[in-house]
């Protein structure tokens, strides 16, 4: 007799399998975002954040590319990608953060400050993309904008990452958007202290996008893929992380002697958990749901994309998609 939790193993099992029989019919990748389900991690060809996703996009020989993660990282690795099928596997995965910004806004907010630069944060749509002069990541942020000849800058969807960069870049003026990522504003100043009182040998690592009170209280700033390096170099074993909860799956997997804690438990995207073992076998045997950019927008976007690649040194055609 099979109890509920057997037959969910099983079932995840045979879903395993159906996706190893299809990825290799299709000649598909799988690339997943740090912040999915454990388990779409665990059968993803690549994960890990957005930068090393979308430069594994682009050198793959795969026909098909399943990009578990939200609307802008597939529309990201499309606009690189133009001949090879990009799909997501919910078409409602999307970001609030994207959408808290529009090209009608944006180019009011251009003509008022005709003399600044735009630097747009790669969390958002290939439309503001296109928009903008240069684009940036969270890693690589403050070196964007301290590389513009432009002493003025209007910075692009997320207010609290561009809070950060200006203060280690005084020297520019930033005109703050009034965007913001709803997960990492779920984490507030008492959810850390309470957290180090809890842990009190805990280093406490945050993402930019929290609020400018919850990183006041972090030993390290830093992008998810940054989190990973410096997790690894740390001599600390115990680490309060102020991101979201996905993150803590591949921390445990490559660092089994150190331990990793939430400060609460709100930290969870919901967009980024729509994308389960069933539509991602489902994506490969339909096919669905393919993200194309117009070819307008397209190359526009591409522009702001290596302008930012050619600042920090990336490989020229790599693809970043955000976080």
């Amino acid at each position: 007799m099979l109890y509920a939790e057997d037959k969910d193993i099983k079932y995840r099992d045979s879903l395993k399998k159906t996706i190893a029989k299809l990825k290799k019919k299709r000649n598909a990748v799988i690339i997943a975002h740090n912040y999915q389900r454990d388990e779409i991690q665990e059968i993803a060809d690549i994960s890990g954040d957005s930068l090393a996703l979308s430069q594994a996009a682009v050198r793959t020989d795969a026909d098909v590319i399943v990009f578990c993660g939200v609307h802008f990282m597939a529309e990201s690795a499309s606009i690189l990608n133009p001949e090879k099928k990009v799909l997501l596997p919910v078409k409602e995965a999307g970001c609030p953060l994207a959408d808290m910004i529009t090209v009608d806004k944006l180019k009011a907010e251009k003509e008022a400050h005709p003399e600044a630069a735009v630097v747009c944060y790669v969390n958002s749509s290939a439309a503001i993309k296109a928009e903008s002069s240069i684009a940036c990541t969270s890693s690589n942020a403050v070196e964007i904008v301290r590389s513009l000849k432009e002493k003025e800058v209007i910075f692009i969807p997320d207010r609290n990452l561009g809070r950060y960069v200006q203060i280690q870049v005084p020297e520019k003026k930033i005109i703050l958007w009034k965007g913001f990522c709803p997960t990492h504003i779920r984490v507030q100043e008492e959810d850390i202290k309470s957290a180090k009182i809890l842990y009190p040998d805990a280093e406490v690592v945050a993402h930019p996008e929290c609020t400018s009170e919850v990183l006041a209280l972090a030993d390290h700033i830093c992008s998810t893929g940054g989190m990973f390096k410096y997790v690894k170099e740390s001599s600390s074993k115990d680490f309060i992380i102020a991101t979201e909860c996905g993150m803590l799956y591949k921390l445990q997997k490559e660092n089994p002697d150190k331990r990793f804690y939430l400060p609460t438990q709100n930290l969870v995207c919901a967009n980024m958990k729509l994308i389960t073992l069933g539509w991602v076998a489902h994506s490969l045997e339909m096919l669905v749901y393919e993200v194309k950019v117009p070819d307008g927008i397209r190359e526009k976007a591409k522009n702001t994309l290596e302008r930012m690649l050619r600042v920090t040194g990336e490989t020229k055609g790599a693809a970043i998609a955000g976080y």
